[in-house]
């Protein structure tokens, strides 16, 4: 259950990322909302790239803790998504306001909690 969770939840977070890019997030980003929107998306995207080589690697190794530590983390990182998601709703360059979005956010930080509380029940 905890695994069918987990890669539930991996995937929310790879088509959320996809949205991402839909919905120009990096215009919300201080460092990246001042950039034209091709330099900014080319950063956006390439700055992920390092990110899920790393996770992705780590799953694949099926290094014991390394492969805890990234569950731990990939779900208080998505409770804390949540929240800044959340935060942000009402800003003005803010895409993410359809419902779809809204549904891939908030499951995002819900089976995080949820797979967390499998981890530590385990």
């Amino acid at each position: 259950m905890e695994l069918l969770v987990f890669v539930l939840l991996i995937s929310l977070l790879f088509i959320h990322e996809m949205d991402a890019i839909r919905h120009r997030e990096w215009r919300m980003f201080v460092g990246l909302k001042g950039l034209r929107d091709e330099t900014a998306y080319r950063i956006f995207l390439l700055v992920h790239l390092p990110l899920y080589v790393a996770a992705l690697y780590i799953l694949a190794s099926g290094a014991g803790l390394a492969r805890t530590i990234l569950h731990y983390a990939l779900d208080a990182f998505l409770v804390a998504h949540t929240v800044v998601h959340f935060g942000f709703r009402k800003h003005p360059n803010n895409g993410f306001t359809s419902v779809l979005s809204r549904v891939i956010i908030c499951a995002m930080g819900i089976l995080a909690l949820i797979h967390l509380f499998l981890l530590l029940s385990a």
